[in-house]
């Protein structure tokens, strides 16, 4: 016979204490400002770890349902590397929404115009397709070279971590 009385659970003459689930309000969230080095980083890799860091996963105090993440500043953009012969299969598409408004770029081209668009779009594609996932990606900041405006903000070195660099 189980009674439920606010907290404490009532099972077979023993008492057990409830344990609750911690979600994160906004009022909680410290938010943290980090630079990552993509120089030399393969592009997944990269992409999948800043993800991470925008969802907030890192954090222990991480709700699914509230944006818990920090700001992310991905500097030397034109020098991240694709594995195997990726640079030259790989094509970015898109869509212009009218009859054969398909269009392709291949991604050594995409590369030297706009490195920054390349990985931008791989981090965009790993967070959620939602109003969350928009939130998410305004807090990152991409630059081709080693400079940023954002010293300021007094923004810490985040050690990547891989399992394997491309050499």
């Amino acid at each position: 016979m189980q009674f439920l009385f606010g907290r404490i659970l009532w099972y077979a003459g023993r008492i057990q204490v409830m344990r609750t689930t911690y979600m994160a309000r906004k009022e909680d969230i410290e938010r943290k400002w980090y630079v990552i080095d993509a120089n030399g980083l393969p592009l997944g890799r990269l992409a999948s770890e800043v993800a991470r860091l925008l969802k907030g996963k890192h954090k222990p105090t991480y709700t699914p349902h509230v944006d818990t993440g920090d700001n992310i500043v991905v500097i030397n953009a034109s020098r991240v590397v694709m594995t195997g012969r990726k640079e030259v299969q790989k094509y970015y598409y898109r869509h212009s929404g009218y009859p054969s408004g398909i269009k392709k770029i291949r991604y050594d081209e995409l590369l030297q115009k706009n490195p920054e668009r390349a990985v931008y779009l791989a981090v965009k594609r790993m967070l959620p397709s939602n109003r969350l996932g928009r939130a998410m990606l305004k807090k990152l900041r991409i630059y081709a070279g080693p400079e940023h405006p954002h010293e300021p903000q007094k923004p810490e070195q985040w050690e990547f971590v891989s399992k394997r660099v491309a050499q």
